[in-house]
């Protein structure tokens, strides 16, 4: 338990029947008149959904503990994407419902940060920016250079994203793992 002054962002909070809520920003206001409150936003950690919600100031909060650690992935197994823990050398499975969006940017190797809760995985997080290399794309028109067009192009792990005209197949990569956005070239 803590209370709404102990609010900090990244806090993961137990509200309406045991819904895990992360703090993505939180605001203490003391109006000229009546008592003082805390202003939130709270993103709901399984669905990602994010509402706005006031709360008292000194109220009582109950707090979840989630677990975070890095791990790296190693491979996939059916439907479950296989992790180990690098202390201990344990391996986790994980559920493609829990991975979400990541699974379009892991590769064997990628360290990823698993966030658990109770023993239960709640989701996996990547670094915002992740190198992987172009598996296939159309070659650029040499005279559509100059126009800033994109193209699409297929990643190693299977994912498509747009990138300039001027990337080739084979080539290293930056992408945003929170957008799937093309960041730049990596020099080897």
């Amino acid at each position: 338990m803590a209370t709404t002054n102990d609010l900090k962002n990244g806090m993961v909070l137990k509200l309406d029947n045991d819904q895990l809520w992360s703090v993505v920003e939180f605001q203490h206001v003391k109006p000229g008149k009546g008592p003082a409150f805390v202003r939130t936003k709270l993103k709901n950690v399984l669905s990602g959904k994010i509402v706005d919600k006031t709360f008292n100031a000194g109220v009582k909060v109950e707090t979840a503990t989630v677990d975070r650690r890095d791990m790296q992935f190693s491979y996939m197994d059916g439907e479950y994407f296989v992790f180990m823990d690098m202390q201990t050398y344990d391996q986790l499975h994980v559920d493609r419902k829990a991975v979400g969006d990541a699974a379009n940017f892991l590769v064997e190797g990628f360290t990823a940060s698993v966030a658990q809760h109770e023993g239960e995985v709640l989701y996996v997080e990547l670094p915002a920016a992740v190198e992987l290399t172009i598996q296939e794309t159309e070659p650029g028109v040499q005279g559509d250079r100059s126009t800033g067009g994109t193209k699409p192009a297929v990643l190693e792990t299977g994912h498509q994203i747009q990138v300039p005209l001027f990337i080739t197949t084979g080539e290293k990569i930056k992408v945003d793992t929170r957008t799937s956005d093309y960041l730049g070239r990596v020099n080897s």
